[in-house]
C-alpha cells in the first residue's frame, strides 16, 4: 500500500482545509486497503464515500470512515468479503453480503439489476448479511449510464419511532429514485423517511448548532431541538413529524423500506438491525443476517422509446423550473439539482472537511 500525500498532510497539519476530491479518494482507498480490502473494493468503496462529500451529503462520505473502521476492528465488517447469490430467478436475486461493507456489496448488486435489466427489461435484487451502503444515490444511479432508472433502499439502525411511539423501532430508512433525462440533467430523489438523517443530527452537534422542531423527540416523546436528545434516549421522528402533519406517510415508507431490505431479503428488521457505531451490542435473538438492501434497474424502452421518454422529461423538468415561485425564492429546485452543483463546485474547490472530521481522519492516518 503506497502513503498518499493526504495521509502526511493530516498526520502534519493542525489546519482546517479544502480537501482536493482526487487525495481524499487516494488516503480513503489506502485506508481501505490498509484494512485489507482487495484494490478494486477499495476503490469502489472510496467512490461511493467521495461521491456523497462531492454531492454535499457531508454525513455519509469520509465522516464516516472512521465508524467503518471501528466496525472492522470489532470484526462486524469482514475485509475479504465473498458476496453470493443465494437465490435467482430471470429477473430477480437475492445477495448474502458476506457481513462485508455495504459500500461494495450494493453497489455490486446495483450491477447484477442492471445486466437483468438489460436481459428481462428490469432486474430487483435484495441483499442480506451486509453493513452501512453511504449515500443510496449513488447505487441508484449507476443505472443511469445505461439509460434506466434506478432504485436504492436500505434499512438502518434503529432509531427512529413510529407514529403514536416512543420506541426506537425503524432506521431513517432512505429511498432513492434516479431517473434519466435527454439534455437536461437527471432527476435524483434522495431522501431518508425520517423528518431528517442522524447524520444531520452528528453535524449540528458538532457545530454546537440547535436542529429543528420536528426532528427528534426525546425519551418522553416530546419534541427537543437538542441534537445530543438522541443520546440521551429520545428518537427521531418520521417524515410529517406529527399525525396531525402526515407522520403516518412517513411511517408508511419508512416501513415499506424496511419490509423490502429486512423482510423481503432475510436481513434484519425493525428493532433488530445493528446499529453502526461499534460500541452497541447486538440485539438479542436476531431473526436475519446483518443490514439488509434493496435495489433495481428498469429499462424505458421497456415502456415507451428512449427518445420520447428523454423529451418528455426534458419538457418536464424545463415546466417545473419555470414555474412561478413564492415570494423570496428565485426558482424552484428539480431534485438532484443542489448535489449536482455542488459536485461542480467541490470538484473545483475541494471538499470542506470540519475539525471533528479531520481530527478523526488524522486518528486513522496515526492509526
Amino acid at each position: 500500500m503506497g502513503i498518499s500525500y493526504l495521509y502526511l498532510h493530516l498526520v502534519m497539519s493542525n489546519k482546517y482545509h479544502q480537501i482536493d476530491a482526487r487525495e481524499l479518494h487516494e488516503f480513503t482507498t489506502d485506508v481501505f486497503l490498509a484494512m485489507g480490502l482487495s484494490q478494486s473494493d477499495a476503490v469502489l468503496a472510496s467512490d461511493v464515500l467521495n461521491s456523497a462529500d462531492l454531492r454535499g451529503i457531508d454525513s455519509h462520505g469520509v465522516a464516516r470512515l472512521s465508524g467503518y473502521v471501528r466496525l472492522w476492528k470489532a470484526k462486524r465488517i469482514k475485509a475479504d468479503a465473498n458476496p453470493t447469490i443465494i437465490h435467482e430467478t430471470h429477473t430477480t436475486a437475492t445477495m448474502d453480503g458476506d457481513e462485508g461493507l455495504g459500500l461494495t456489496n450494493a453497489a455490486k448488486a446495483m450491477d447484477i439489476a442492471i445486466e437483468k435489466a438489460r436481459v428481462h427489461g428490469s432486474g430487483w435484487v435484495a441483499i442480506q448479511n451486509s453493513n452501512h451502503f453511504g449515500i443510496a444515490a449513488f447505487h441508484a444511479m449507476k443505472a443511469l449510464e445505461h439509460n434506466m432508472i434506478g432504485m436504492s433502499l436500505t434499512n438502518a439502525s434503529p432509531l427512529v419511532s413510529p407514529t403514536f411511539s416512543k420506541e426506537r423501532l425503524l432506521g431513517t430508512n432512505p429511498i432513492c429514485y434516479a431517473i434519466p433525462a435527454g439534455e437536461r440533467d437527471p432527476v435524483v430523489i434522495d431522501m431518508a423517511t425520517s423528518a431528517a438523517a442522524n447524520g444531520k443530527l452528528q453535524i449540528a452537534e458538532r457545530k454546537g448548532e440547535e436542529i429543528p422542531t420536528g426532528w427528534l423527540q426525546d425519551n418522553e416523546g416530546k419534541n427537543t431541538n437538542d441534537p445530543k436528545g438522541l443520546k440521551g434516549g429520545g428518537s427521531l421522528l418520521t417524515l410529517g413529524s406529527t399525525k396531525e402533519m402526515g407522520s403516518h406517510k412517513g411511517y408508511g415508507l419508512s416501513a415499506f423500506v424496511d419490509i423490502f431490505c429486512g423482510v423481503l431479503s432475510g436481513a434484519n428488521y425493525g428493532p433488530w438491525v445493528p446499529p453502526f457505531v461499534s460500541f452497541l451490542p447486538l440485539a438479542p435473538d436476531m431473526p436475519g443476517k446483518g443490514i439488509g438492501h434493496f435495489v433495481g434497474a428498469i429499462r424505458v424502452d421497456g415502456f415507451r422509446p428512449l427518445e420520447e421518454f428523454n423529451k418528455n422529461m426534458d419538457q418536464w423538468i424545463d415546466r417545473f423550473k419555470s414555474s412561478e415561485t413564492i415570494e423570496g425564492q428565485e426558482e424552484v429546485i428539480i431534485p438532484g439539482e443542489p448535489e449536482k452543483r455542488q459536485e461542480a463546485i467541490r470538484r473545483n474547490e475541494g471538499i470542506p472537511v470540519i475539525d471533528k472530521v479531520y481530527d478523526d481522519l488524522r486518528d486513522v492516518a496515526k492509526d
